[in-house]
């Protein structure tokens, strides 16, 4: 089989998004209030069918072929893929990028979770097309929350728009993870403005030729400023010179495309080396009006960016497991392991045997439990957003909720994208591995999610380091009271119970962990800290994904049981025996591995830091 390169290969389910939204996260409840006046359950569905066959129709078709083309560098100029550029203009004429965005700049100010699910289409569509006006989007909203009321004049209609695109540069060669170590300098000028001059590598839509300007927000060092993260400040630099009185975009700035990432991934989408002020003509603004804030500014756009990173790995799963459960149901292969003695059975389809059951199902729950926790918090956002003035203890619950899931949504979704698309790839056997067929690209397109906006070991000390303690440990307590909520209310339930049980042990696996945790922060056993994170993370992820899988269940059984017989209620009846049959295999596959990662904690090993690093290899 050959694939043609302009086929749409992406597949979404409609049907769970409706199921989690208004069934289990009752989005009608703040539908029409607060800043969603204008915005009804009709208005959601039909937004939400719009996107997903904008996603079909248009992004799908061009994901292999960004794929295959990639970007390429010429006279200094970027040029994407086939395509992409008239697609630029699409999404922003048909306001896809301008949902959240508030009417004072023009926007639509739609829910969060109506943005998240759009997001999921067209991500899910064509990753790397998606980073483009994804990036523009969040340093826009970091101008939005930081800058002056002239530079959001200045930046904002014109960003949310599609008029000037927009990066997030923080990484250089010697500063990774490490940004304190940032060399870029910046120098105040006598009209206000600042000479910058300084390398960024690996800057996502560093460079295209869809806008007419590109505003790079750029961490830089002002003379004189102290040494670390503490010293580092915001800039706008945009690739052409704004003309402070008017707006217009000018003459080129000295930012220069000293080359481009070949990466094993999202290939359209333009991986930068970016230089500014090589010939001593880079001129910035500073975000703001004070000096030595662009680590705070920054980790605005890096929150939306993680769970935008999150949101990535969901929506590249969930089509790489459909893509897979399509191809299972078609491909015969074998006879069914009922009659293995009879050598002239019937060939069955491959979604009969059982191994390749258990992969589907395996896939299917961590999907669909993934998506379950990225739109939990979307409508804690939203939550808050219709709290916020009115009821400050709602509000402030909200955001503590979502502040302690930003952590788990980015790492959990992101590590378990490449692990559900390396299942699809194995229930397709060898033409999986083939580019005959979309799995091999989610594959590799999923890999960078665990390493981009922060790796995931930096999510896990984040949530260690900072969300457990975060405003006194009260959205720490406030979430394990959420699921003992629902243990008590559901532990002898007829059918739920036996999986409920499993939920309540890794709650108490969580809980005495996080004490643990800080033990070793009080005692100065501060080597177990980065040695467990990353396994606590995981911990509290599948609590928290059990717990919302087993939350859905309990909607799918009190619903089926008000269905009509026959045909009438059989595509429902079938929807929520899939429910049901997800939050029982997490259960009892998933959730008692938490108990144990909890007693491996407590182990206390430190072995990988004990041993010298001569001892890793012998000559």
């Amino acid at each position: 089989m050959s694939q043609d390169l302009a086929q749409n290969r992406y597949k979404a389910d409609l049907r769970d998004i409706r199921f989690l939204v208004f069934e289990q996260f009752k989005l009608q409840d703040v539908l029409g209030k607060g800043p969603y006046e204008a915005w009804g359950v009709e208005e959601f569905n039909m937004v939400m069918g719009e996107a997903h066959r904008f996603a079909v129709e248009v992004l799908g078709p061009l994901n292999a072929i960004g794929d295959r083309q990639g970007c390429r560098l010429e006279n200094g100029q970027v040029f994407a893929p086939a395509g992409f550029k008239e697609t630029w203009g699409k999404i922003y004429e048909g306001g896809w990028k301008t949902l959240g965005v508030k009417t004072e700049w023009d926007g639509q100010q739609a829910p969060l979770t109506l943005a998240v699910v759009v997001e999921e289409f067209m991500s899910g569509a064509n990753t790397a097309f998606m980073m483009y006006p994804g990036l523009a989007h969040g340093a826009a909203e970091v101008i939005e929350t930081f800058g002056t009321h002239a530079q959001k004049e200045r930046y904002l209609r014109k960003m949310y728009h599609g008029t000037w695109g927009g990066t997030m540069c923080l990484t250089e060669p010697q500063a990774g993870s490490d940004v304190g170590a940032a060399r870029t300098v910046a120098k105040k000028r006598p009209d206000g403005l600042y000479d910058i001059k300084g390398t960024k590598l690996f800057i996502s839509g560093g460079d295209h030729d869809f806008a007419e300007n590109i505003v790079h927000l750029v961490l830089a060092r002002v003379e004189g400023a102290p040494a670390g993260t503490k010293g580092l400040s915001l800039f706008t630099v945009p690739k052409r010179r704004i003309d402070m009185a008017t707006g217009a975009s000018g003459e080129l700035n000295d930012v220069t495309v000293a080359g481009i990432e070949h990466k094993m991934g999202i290939n359209g989408s333009s991986t930068c080396l970016l230089n500014f002020g090589e010939n001593d003509g880079c001129v910035g603004e500073l975000v703001g009006d004070a000096e030595n804030h662009g680590m705070p500014q920054m980790f605005k756009m890096m929150n939306g960016a993680r769970i935008g990173v999150g949101l990535q790995g969901l929506a590249v799963a969930s089509t790489a497991y459909l893509n897979a459960l399509e191809y299972a149901k078609e491909r015969r292969q074998g006879p069914s392991i009922r009659f293995w003695k009879d050598a002239t059975a019937p060939r069955v389809a491959i979604a009969e045997h059982a191994d390749v059951r258990r992969m589907l199902l395996d896939m299917k729950s961590r999907v669909e439990g993934i998506r379950a926790l990225i739109i939990k918090l979307a409508r804690h956002q939203d939550g808050y957003l219709v709290a916020k003035g009115n009821d400050e203890a709602a509000a402030t619950y909200h955001l503590g909720q979502v502040d302690l899931l930003v952590p788990l949504v980015k790492a959990y979704g992101s590590d378990q994208s490449f692990r559900i698309c390396e299942t699809a790839i194995q229930t397709y056997g060898g033409v999986g591995y083939t580019k005959d067929y979309p799995v091999e690209q989610y594959c590799r397109d999923s890999k960078i999610f665990s390493i981009y906006e922060g790796t995931n070991h930096i999510q896990a000390m984040d949530l260690v380091g900072r969300k457990l303690g975060q405003n006194g440990g009260a959205n720490l307590q406030s979430f394990l009271g959420d699921v003992q909520k629902f243990i008590s209310e559901n532990d002898a339930h007829p059918v739920l119970g036996p999986w409920v049980k499993e939920l309540a042990v890794a709650h108490e696996a969580i809980g005495g962990t996080a004490m643990r945790l800080l033990g070793w922060f009080q005692m100065g056993q501060m080597s177990m800290v980065p040695l467990a994170a990353n396994r606590f993370l995981e911990m509290m992820s599948e609590t928290a994904i059990g717990w919302l899988l087993l939350e859905g269940a309990r909607i799918a059984i009190d619903t089926q049981a008000k269905l009509p017989e026959g045909d009438a209620g059989a595509k429902d009846r079938a929807y929520y025996e899939g429910k049901k049959a997800a939050a029982k295999y997490f259960a009892l596959n998933v959730l008692p591995a938490v108990k144990l990662k909890a007693e491996i904690l407590a182990r206390e090993d430190t072995s990988p830091v004990d041993l010298p690093l001569e001892s890793f290899v012998s000559e």
